[in-house]
């Protein structure tokens, strides 16, 4: 860590009141007491009391003794003391902190600063805690007692440890995809408001299946401190969907599992559901490298799953750590834990990478040491790649694959591309919506596929609730399509871009080409070497490069939702071929949905402020529903019959306010955010989105009509698609469901003989 190192013994301690353990999301006050040390401090000396990048704890302010957060520091001595909350003005990971400047006077050695957080004396409700599980949440305390601003950590900094509040949410997971008399789980969990898994519930729930499961219990007990239950052993024997509801006593439907289809025992390729993108405590995010496995396996309920810590923060030690952790936690057959880490490269260099490894052992090559600063680590310093070309250089004849990912610094696949390597683009994290790196990708020409992360820093890989900060979407997820669950096979449905991604939901999505003539499907991107290993089919899948011989093929979609579809859209490359809803305009009845989207920028500074107004002159509304608000101080705050006031921010994803109205048709709708303004009769809403633009990268508000209620969660497709003379027919589809979830197929590359 490069801050000073010298005697931090001598430069004082902490101590903090209350200690012990606080509910996610509460609000608390929290009196730290800083004593200085040998040194003192000297004039125009300070502290810092240093939080993880990732935290929402707080915000801290000044300024109001009865608002949240308000927080006081009185020294023992009364020597004047300065004050900021600064974000990203220290040294990571502990980029959030409380700044405390010496002025015009000096401490001396046992002289006290003291913090009270969340100050409670003039009637503050305190602060709030991090609404995430932590086990030791560090108020990191660090002392420029010489006045160098030089900062030297404490020794030892108080910690507490932050819990999970009570069970509100449920979720039961089953897999999407599964073989028949193969046996396969039953997952269920419930959440907390803020999203981390609850072990405060004490009930019993009855299970029902709409066909025959082999060692399906009729009931299940939850107990106090348990999170969730797990139910193994179970089988279908025949081909067909299979929904289980999860009911209370009364038969009321509680939650209802993911969509499970069961196929015939010979299916090839079945479906697994991976989080391959987040990091712990080591580097940037939450927990420890351990905890963080454990979370994704044994709570999220993940098959598949990787490390990516910041390279430049990876010492030689942390790197052989995670190895070894891998190497521990991969189970074939029944977990994959892949190694790997995050090359970070700044953006004009080419951007994030996610580099995974097949096998444990390999060589980091870093983007730089930046942050590592130990003598011994920095021996293997002839071993970084500073920009893209040198890093595929390096990984050129490994076995391994990189993804192109958006995050801080997000990748440029126009800047440097291999396409033998790197296989995906991520088009979905909890930094938001990025369909922006697919067209740079399909603009280029690159064969890619797309696949969903999270990216997760908050200990939850696999569930990733962005919590009250400024990460803007629930992380997302990648279904992969492979014959076995075990490293090479899912190494192989990498290569194949045989996967889609969706924004955290598990839903069933099959997109194919059927060809009259047999096509020349290639097992690796014939434009990389001239050549490559093909075998003729008539069935092409998601992720496949093949040589046509037709002029026309059939596009065959199948999807099963985990909400009511709302639309879904047929991509050939750049251009929207087709829009498909499972409704027309004869069943639009009085429910309208004002959608905003998009972002300011690709960098770190893309978050949109959607604030607004909205106000219905003519009608009445009867009932609001708010779609992808993941943040609970957001969403509708002030309503009446004819008119709302909202709080709302995206980063590339869409956020929705739907509106049922007293008349389908009647008056008109107003809206007023910073971004753009508008008005629009109701009675010319209809099917096809009314677009208000707002500059930026994607930026819009849109109106349109909705039917009441929307229940169709199939759809099976075919259609006959004419493909390009030349180049590349890329098809690909994009399904939006009732509840703001999406998913991406990764495209079928399709060209002429």
């Amino acid at each position: 860590m490069p801050t000073s190192t010298y005697r931090p013994d001598l430069m004082g301690s902490a101590s903090l009141d209350p200690a012990g353990s606080f509910e996610a999301g509460s609000y608390a006050s929290f009196t730290l007491v800083y004593r200085a040390g040998r040194f003192g401090i000297d004039d125009t000396g300070s502290i810092k009391i240093g939080f993880r990048f990732a935290t929402d704890f707080g915000p801290v302010q000044f300024g109001d003794p009865e608002g949240s957060g308000y927080t006081t520091v009185e020294a023992s001595n009364g020597a004047t003391l300065e004050t900021k909350w600064e974000f990203k003005r220290n040294i990571r990971p502990w980029s959030r902190s409380l700044y405390i400047g010496v002025v015009k006077d000096f401490l001396a050695p046992d002289d006290t600063i003291t913090i009270r957080f969340g100050d409670r004396r003039q009637g503050s409700p305190g602060i709030r805690v991090q609404t995430y599980c932590e086990s030791e949440f560090e108020f990191h305390v660090l002392v420029d007692a010489i006045a160098t601003y030089d900062y030297v950590a404490l020794p030892e900094s108080p910690r507490i440890r932050i819990v999970s509040g009570p069970a509100v949410r449920w979720s039961a997971i089953l897999p999407t995809l599964c073989r028949a008399g193969e046996v396969f789980r039953l997952a269920l969990k419930v959440d907390d408001q803020w999203g981390n898994p609850s072990d405060r519930l004490d009930r019993e729930v009855r299970l029902e299946a709409d066909q025959p499961v082999a060692g399906l219990p009729a009931s299940l007990r939850f107990e106090k401190g348990m999170f969730g239950a797990l139910i193994e052993g179970l089988a279908v024997d025949q081909p067909g969907d299979l929904t289980i509801r999860v009911l209370d006593a009364a038969g009321n439907e509680i939650v209802r599992a993911n969509p499970m289809c069961v196929v015939a025992s010979d299916e090839r390729l079945v479906h697994y559901w991976g989080d391959t993108h987040g990091q712990s405590n080591e580097t940037l995010g939450t927990n420890s490298a351990r905890e963080y496995f454990e979370f994704g396996r044994d709570k999220a309920h993940l098959d598949v799953m990787s490390h990516q810590a910041n390279d430049f923060q990876i010492t030689g030690r942390f790197w052989h750590d995670l190895n070894e952790l891998t190497r521990e936690f991969d189970r074939p057959g029944r977990f994959v834990c892949i190694p790997g880490y995050e090359w970070s490269a700044n953006t004009a260099v080419g951007g994030d990478r996610n580099v995974h490894y097949r096998q444990e052992g390999e060589t980091i090559h870093r983007s730089s040491h930046a942050q590592i600063a130990d003598v011994l680590d920095l021996a293997d310093e002839a071993n970084d790649a500073h920009d893209a070309h040198q890093l595929f250089a390096r990984l050129k004849g490994k076995n391994c694959v990189v993804l192109a990912h958006v995050g801080g610094r997000y990748a440029d696949v126009k800047f440097a591309h291999d396409g033998d390597l790197e296989t995906a683009v991520e088009v979905h994290s909890a930094w938001g919506t990025f369909e922006w790196i697919l067209r740079d990708a399909l603009e280029s020409g690159h064969r890619v596929g797309i696949v969903a992360n999270s990216d997760g820093h908050k200990g939850r890989p696999g569930a990733c609730y962005p919590g009250a900060s400024f990460f803007g979407s629930y992380g997302g997820l990648t279904c992969y399509l492979a014959e076995r669950l075990g490293r090479d096979a899912i190494f192989e449905a990498f290569r194949r871009r045989r996967h889609y991604a969706t924004t955290g939901n598990r839903a069933f999505l099959d997109v194919a080409v059927e060809c009259a003539s047999p096509a020349d499907c290639f097992e690796r991107d014939p434009a990389l070497t001239g050549s490559a290993p093909s075998e003729p089919v008539r069935r092409l899948l998601m992720g496949d490069i093949a040589r046509v011989i037709d002029d026309a093929v059939d596009l065959v979609i199948e999807v099963v939702a985990s909400a009511p579809i709302e639309r879904l859209d047929i991509f050939d490359g750049l251009d929207c071929r087709e829009t498909v809803r499972p409704y027309t305009a004869a069943d639009l009845g009085a429910r309208v949905r004002l959608v905003y989207a998009g972002a300011e920028v690709r960098g770190r500074a893309r978050a949109t402020n959607w604030d607004g107004t909205l106000a219905i002159a003519g009608n009445e509304i009867e009932r609001t529903h708010v779609i992808n608000n993941w943040n609970l101080d957001r969403g509708i705050h002030r309503q009446d019959a004819t008119s709302l006031a909202w709080k709302a921010v995206t980063t590339g994803n869409y956020g929705a306010i739907d509106l049922w109205l007293k008349s389908a048709m009647a008056g008109a709708l107003s809206f007023t955010t910073a971004p753009v303004s508008g008005t629009c009769p109701i009675g010319e809403l209809g099917v096809e989105p009314r677009r208000f633009e707002a500059g930026g990268l994607d930026r819009s508000i849109s109106l349109q009509r909705l039917p009441a209620i929307m229940g169709e969660r199939r759809l099976r497709l075919r259609r006959r698609v004419n493909l390009r003379r030349t180049g590349d027919t890329r098809l690909f589809v994009r399904v939006q469901q009732e509840d703001g979830h999406r998913m991406w197929s990764s495209p079928i590359y399709l060209f002429r003989r």
